[in-house]
């Protein structure tokens, strides 16, 4: 299986390969297109939508032959299809992996106090946000290429940092992720293989427009210093230079992606 490392600057992620969980909406869709843009061969990781999944690997296959992108399913909370995803992905592109971004997550939309929320909702957000990144990074630390070029990167959420009343399991949950993936950096020194959360805060996406009214989105805009809701391309470019050499040096952080909304 091969190994490139190192690329040229006009595609720097030419020759390595890319899991993204959760990739067939919002932040992961934008991820996933733009590593593949940037010259990964990218897998696109879905639970249930089959039909966008393939859609979107059509598109990016498009351009390119041989074949750059392919659809895995996989239920990031299950070890064997976490397992199966790094399994299918050698061998459609007869490497190993050099990069796993983890974007898949739940957020309830009903923000529920902690003292409303289910003990059925704290699971299930619990079971996908912290067992599923705990699976990928697991399975990435043992199989992501070693001796440079490896990347985890997984999201997490400003509101770590934001604490606001209705996201006090989704904050949780996702505080053990960076916790987690501190330690893991640590863990694979001498490996070359980097560590990192990358956290954003409010982004036009399916999720965050769920159970919100106009007004408060309006206010949620008016809140950050850059005027704006963010866009999935502000985070994906983020990741993309993780992803890259130039990223090397940044291992073990979080990375508050938000235009200032949360510090």
């Amino acid at each position: 299986m091969e190994n490139n490392t190192r690329s040229s600057s006009s595609l720097p992620l030419a020759g390595r390969v890319a899991i993204v969980t959760g990739a067939t909406r919002g932040m992961g869709r934008a991820i996933a297109i733009h590593l593949h843009s940037v010259g990964a061969r990218v897998t696109i990781n879905y639970v249930s939508s089959s039909s966008k999944a393939e859609l979107l690997v059509s598109e990016l296959n498009d351009s390119s032959q041989p074949k750059s992108a392919i659809a895995v399913r996989a239920d990031v909370s299950d070890p064997e299809q976490i397992n199966n995803l790094f399994d299918q992905t050698e061998q459609e592109f007869g490497s190993k992996v050099h990069i796993l971004v983890n974007c898949a997550g739940v957020l309830d939309p009903k923000y529920p106090t902690i003292a409303e929320t289910t003990l059925e909702d704290f699971e299930n957000t619990f079971t996908i946000n912290t067992r599923g990144s705990f699976l990928c990074c697991k399975e990435a630390a043992k199989r992501v290429v070693r001796g440079g070029g490896g990347r985890i990167i997984i999201m997490s959420t400003s509101m770590v940092g934001g604490l606001s009343p209705g996201y006090g399991v989704y904050a949780a949950s996702k505080a053990a992720v960076e916790t987690m993936v501190k330690v893991l950096a640590k863990e694979l020194k001498g490996s070359g293989i980097t560590a990192n959360c990358v956290a954003p805060g409010p982004v036009e996406t399916e999720m965050f427009f769920a159970g919100k009214s106009d007004e408060l989105v309006k206010t949620l805009a008016a809140a950050c210093p850059m005027g704006r809701i963010g866009e999935p391309k502000d985070i994906s470019e983020i990741v993309g230079f993780l992803a890259g050499d130039g990223g090397e040096w940044i291992n073990g952080q979080v990375i508050r992606a938000n235009g200032g909304f949360v510090i």
